[in-house]
């Protein structure tokens, strides 16, 4: 894996946190549709790349 796709998966999880964070501290933010979309598509794609290193990992052991 290289250390650029490393640190670009390290991104979005920081940010998913954060804006999770922040969003629980106002819920007002919670009645825009906005927020839930970035949301999703931000936990999704940490949970791709999440997949991808299990994946990779169970490849390099076998």
């Amino acid at each position: 894996m290289s250390e650029v796709d490393s640190s670009h998966s390290g991104v979005m999880a920081r940010l998913t946190l954060s804006a999770l964070e922040r969003a629980s501290r106002d819920p007002a933010c919670w009645k825009d549709p906005v927020v839930h979309r970035a949301l999703l598509v931000s936990g999704l794609s940490v949970l791709t790349e999440a997949t991808r290193r299990l994946q990779d990992d169970l490849e390099t052991t076998a």
